[in-house]
């Protein structure tokens, strides 16, 4: 090759290159990349729904033309159930994927870390599951947002029930964690100013994933309460159950339980699941609003199959978070920040505020009792408790967050 010749295939070569990164530059400005972290192996029951929410979600505004012109794109990781496996794969979706910014956790103890994370990079995260009040109150920042309701929202929508019990003598059982602990600590507060002269008799707490069932169940009859306060979920909810139907631990006492009426949670059990306990969950077969129920038609036919909580929570998380970039008219980090105070987003159960004082969702919470209908658990006589009816006053909610 002569050198005229190999100076025009090194232009042609420089020139390619150019035209392709600049074709690489130009698909990158035409979508917009959301990095969403959670603990899918670990927390299947829950998640695999949730991931098929979001996606859903995402099907829809990229059908209708995406946001501010570009299409939406998803990359998700998993974080194993583990606050350092969190972050370690925020800076991940950061440096690596270019991420715009952050959704996602489910545990407690990853959503804090998410929350740390997101302060100290100064990215947007919105906590989608993770419960503890700690996100939004004593770890509170400018940048994290979360959706469901936190833990105190929780225990507040059934304090109310659980007082008008009248039962004096209380056992408690709950995971071992950060939701778990904060709960229980709720729980004894409220229900405490509700009736005063109430006694916890007996508390168990095992290890998150790791209950002996039959001990525990074994220690709660021991102490013969009038009540139960529950707060375990997933797989230590159904063995729970299991054991205490064994031993005929619930047929005296009346039980109040977080979570237990999520599908998720209830569905497994079968016609073991629990009767007559006071429940938070998700009665989705009975909810008949015309947007939940072109929620459930639309997932249906998507997935062949019946919505669960998580199918809501990630279909509402992502569809929180196009609201706050269409307000924002941009994803910088400091301007979703902005916009997301004072949010309004419509959900298919809900029209939900993201509240300026302390960043968290009026999502509020469906309470009832169980039942059994053609061999599997269900919610019944149940209501929908404003998530803007459970909130500490100003004030309170002051004293605890800290300046953003």
């Amino acid at each position: 090759m002569n050198h005229f010749n190999f100076q025009r295939g090194l232009l042609w070569a420089c020139a390619a290159t150019i035209v392709n990164l600049s074709a690489g530059a130009a698909q990158a400005q035409d979508t917009i990349k959301i990095g969403e972290i959670n603990s899918y192996k670990a927390q299947p029951a829950f998640l695999e729904p949730y991931r098929r929410g979001w996606e859903m979600a995402l099907d829809e505004v990229n059908a209708a033309g995406g946001v501010l012109g570009k299409k939406l794109e998803v990359i998700a990781r998993d974080d194993n159930g583990n606050p350092g496996d969190s972050v370690r794969v925020a800076e991940e979706l950061m440096a690596r994927e270019r991420v715009a910014l952050l959704f996602g956790g489910f545990l407690s103890n990853t959503g804090l870390a998410l929350t740390d994370y997101a302060k100290q990079h100064k990215v947007f995260f919105l906590a989608a599951e993770p419960l503890t009040d700690k996100i939004v109150w004593q770890n509170g920042n400018k940048y994290t947002y979360r959706l469901r309701p936190s833990t105190y929202m929780l225990v507040a929508s059934v304090v109310k029930e659980a007082a008008k019990l009248k039962k004096k003598r209380w056992a408690i059982v709950y995971p071992n964690y950060e939701y778990g602990q904060s709960a229980v600590a709720s729980f004894k507060t409220l229900l405490k100013q509700a009736q005063p002269d109430v006694e916890f008799v007996a508390e168990q707490a095992p290890p998150l994933g790791k209950i002996d069932a039959g001990a525990v169940t074994q220690a709660l009859a021991d102490a013969k309460p009038d009540a139960i306060f529950n707060a375990l979920f997933a797989a230590d909810l159904g063995k729970f159950v299991r054991e205490g139907n064994t031993r005929g631990l619930f047929d005296q006492v009346e039980v109040v339980s977080l979570l237990t009426g999520e599908p998720e949670y209830l569905d497994p059990l079968k016609n073991e699941a629990p009767q007559n306990w006071i429940v938070t969950g998700y009665p989705w077969y009975a909810i008949n609003t015309p947007e939940h129920k072109k929620f459930v038609d639309a997932y249906r036919k998507k997935f062949n199959d019946t919505p669960r909580n998580g199918s809501l929570v990630g279909y509402s998380a992502l569809m929180s978070i196009v609201a706050g970039i269409k307000k924002a008219g941009s994803t910088d980090a400091d301007k979703l920040a902005a916009a997301f105070s004072g949010l309004k987003v419509e959900t298919p159960v809900a029209s939900i505020v993201y509240r300026p004082q302390d960043h968290q969702s009026t999502l509020g919470a469906f309470v009832g009792r169980t039942g059994l209908k053609d061999g599997r658990g269900i919610m019944t006589s149940f209501s929908y408790v404003d998530g803007a009816s459970l909130q500490l006053p100003d004030a309170e909610v002051k004293k605890l967050r800290p300046a953003d």
